[in-house]
């Protein structure tokens, strides 16, 4: 019987792009050449970062693919090509090993299911690891050098604006709607209301989409508007995940990149608006259920709040409430369900829900 024999290859983000080509081109004629092998494809990912299997789209389906039995061998350039992560990798390698599928490494000239092999795999992963922490630790430190000098990283355009190769323009038509999100906040209108307004008008978005209370909250938020930009707002942690920069890291403020479109003094006013109001509308007793602030929309992605009838309580989608079925088709869950699944996934018969909310 033919090994049915697959490959994978990976190319980063700075990687040309004929070096992901020539990679597919090569494990094609190695495969097909060999009789003894039955080719099972070639499963490539395109300037993704290997420090995570998050995102890796054919990395994903080719697991899937040997995990229903399509594939006997996976062929693979080097440890750094599979994954930067040790725990991925030596997870994902046993994985496959236990269904009797093995991954042979070209530059390394490691075969998984070999006596040696998760010894050297073990040792080798976390040497890859290491330099992909050692090249992130020098990008950050570049990017971090650059905006003290008041350099952006790239040129992310804000709506209402272009960038012209020199600094960021005025689009008029934006421009206007802007100056009317402001207007209507500062003479009184909720972020809401004026989402709903625009709506009405029938003014979208740059994708179509219809301008929303976050949107609307985010524009009144971003000092972009008033010609200054801010950078280093947020930051990527070690555990490669984006967060709001709170005071954690210097932000640096740099004038002239912008047009100004907002008053200093009206941006501050919104603030202050914003903050005043922030304060009415929090609840003074708040009282956190077991799964606040845990449960998001398979649909939307929205997040989900608790709702009490009587002796009932269930959880739905504020997108749905806010905006109606036609935006959101999910469907209420009740606690009980909520409940029943964390006691599978916790292995527990039953669970303190103040134990639950401190984890």
């Amino acid at each position: 019987k033919k090994l049915r024999v697959a490959a994978y290859a990976r190319v980063s983000v700075d990687t040309l792009h004929h070096s992901l080509a020539a990679q597919v081109s090569h494990y094609s004629n190695l495969i097909q050449k060999n009789p003894a092998w039955e080719y099972a494809g070639v499963y490539a990912d395109e300037g993704i970062t290997g420090t995570s299997t998050t995102h890796r789209d054919e990395f994903k389906r080719l697991i899937a693919d040997c995990n229903a039995g399509k594939i006997d061998l996976v062929l693979v350039k080097s440890i750094s090509r599979f994954a930067r992560d040790t725990v991925d990798c030596l997870h994902t390698v046993r994985q496959l090993k236990e269904k009797g599928i093995a991954v042979r490494f070209e530059r390394e000239n490691i075969d998984s299911t070999s006596e040696d092999g998760e010894l050297l795999l073990t040792l080798l992963a976390s040497f890859a690891q290491e330099e992909s922490r050692s090249i992130g630790d020098n990008i950050r430190w570049g990017v971090r050098r650059r905006f003290a000098q008041g350099i952006p990283n790239g040129h992310k355009v804000p709506y209402g604006y272009r960038w012209d190769g020199e600094m960021f323009r005025i689009v008029p038509d934006e421009g206007e709607i802007l100056k009317e999100i402001y207007r209507r906040y500062l003479a009184g209108e909720s972020a809401y209301a004026i989402a709903k307004t625009l709506a009405g008008l029938g003014i979208t978005g740059r994708q179509g989409r219809p301008i929303e209370q976050t949107t609307v909250k985010d524009i009144l938020s971003n000092i972009s508007y008033t010609g200054t930009m801010a950078l280093q707002k947020n930051y990527i942690s070690e555990g490669h995940i984006r967060k709001r920069n709170k005071g954690e890291l210097p932000i640096y403020m740099v004038d002239g990149m912008f047009e100004p479109l907002v008053s200093k003094d009206d941006f501050d006013k919104a603030q202050e608006i914003r903050k005043r109001r922030a304060a009415q509308s929090g609840n003074r007793n708040p009282v956190l259920m077991p799964f606040s602030g845990m449960v998001k929309c398979g649909y939307c992605g929205g997040g989900f709040s608790r709702r009490t009838a009587g002796k009932y309580k269930r959880w739905g989608c504020n997108t749905r409430e806010r905006r109606g079925i036609e935006v959101c088709d999910s469907r209420p869950i009740r606690e009980e369900e909520l409940v029943a699944a964390v006691r599978v996934i916790m292995e527990k018969d039953d669970f303190d829900t103040a134990e639950l909310r401190r984890k």
